[in-house]
């Protein structure tokens, strides 16, 4: 005859929470070998030992209790081969959605870095490069709260919140740029970035030639920072090429002290008949 052990010994034998052994029995994935009709006590015998230490195996590979009950209710080879390659094909596909996850954090810490030790007020010309855009066209006073703006963008494209945080930006239109009127943006939009699951309608920012300053708040405070972008695009014998971008580098989303919001402001600019994003 088997020996015959208790719950919570075969639980310190395997190494096994008691509460699972039990949810096991529930479920009909091992169930004890004998119960005590008199006081209910529980008892495994060693003829389960190669069950459970299978169990174990199996969920240390991640398996789905539904995969390992569906392979004991024909337990051969050829069913161990094939939960085992499903198994493989689902951790193949959560290892790749990993990378991604690990590649966005990579990013956002090189830019909020970046955001956060840099030097602020001071117009720099630089190239970037072509970018894509997940865009709303819509008219929003640059006093507006943009949180109601960006549950509408988020809504459109159906884009996972997680895209949103430290990439949001608004657009004021050329016309109005050159006119110096910085109180209504045309645009709301995210930046995609490689890796971004996106099926909907992109528009495309064509890249070259940009003046960009950074300072310490909010859009609401862009206007004298646009003011010295435009200053100095004369100075420099540039012509503006296109509607402005405004990313909001660190917000409320990521610190509670206003004194540490970041944004950035970045001017298409051209020489002669070049041309950058248009109306």
């Amino acid at each position: 005859m088997n020996k015959l052990f208790t719950i919570g010994e075969m639980a310190k034998l395997f190494g096994i929470n008691a509460k699972t052994l039990r949810y096991y029995d529930e479920i009909g994935l091992i169930r004890p070998e004998h119960t005590d009709p008199m006081t209910g006590y529980r008892y495994y015998s060693t003829g389960q030992f190669e069950r459970l230490n299978t169990i174990k195996y199996l969920r240390a590979l991640d398996m789905p209790l539904a995969k390992i009950m569906r392979f004991f209710e024909n337990k051969d080879i050829g069913q161990m081969m094939e939960i085992l390659k499903e198994q493989q094909q689902e951790v193949l596909v959560k290892r790749r959605e990993l990378e991604r996850i690990e590649h966005k954090i990579s990013e956002r810490l090189s830019q909020l870095h970046d955001a956060l030790y840099t030097i602020y007020n001071q117009v720099e010309e630089v190239t970037l490069p072509d970018r894509k855009l997940a865009m709303l066209r819509t008219e929003i006073p640059a006093t507006d709260d943009l949180e109601y703006s960006i549950r509408q963008l988020e809504r459109q494209t159906q884009l996972e919140a997680a895209m949103f945080l430290g990439k949001v930006g608004v657009s004021i239109s050329m016309s109005h740029v050159m006119s110096h009127k910085f109180d209504e943006f045309c645009s709301i939009f995210v930046v995609l970035e490689p890796g971004d699951v996106y099926d909907g309608e992109a528009a495309d920012i064509p890249g070259g030639r940009y003046l960009t300053l950074r300072y310490c708040g909010t859009h609401t405070q862009s206007s004298v920072y646009y003011e010295k972008l435009l200053s100095e695009m004369k100075e420099r014998g540039y012509e503006l090429a296109g509607n402005s971008i405004e990313i909001t580098l660190v917000d409320a989303g990521m610190t509670n002290d206003t004194t540490q919001f970041v944004t950035e402001l970045q001017l298409p600019v051209t020489v002669g008949q070049e041309y950058g994003l248009r109306n």
